[in-house]
């Protein structure tokens, strides 16, 4: 179970990330402060929301067994 745990809170922190990215990127592409080839769902948006996922799926509870 508390690997589940750890899955649904990595998908979730990836998911969350990945739409917070896009809409980061797609308001600054708007006002011009960045260039148009950053696009949406490109390598950075991807890569940063790997990195949170997998900080989240390591700091999941892990169930200890005695």
């Amino acid at each position: 179970m508390p690997e589940f745990v750890a899955s649904l809170l990595a998908a979730a922190a990836f998911c969350l990330t990945l739409l917070a990215l896009n809409a980061l990127t797609r308001v600054l592409i708007q006002i011009h402060l960045t260039p148009s080839d950053l696009g949406e769902s490109g390598f950075l948006q991807i890569g940063a929301a790997l990195l949170l996922a997998w900080v989240a799926y390591r700091r999941a509870p892990v169930r200890r067994t005695v």
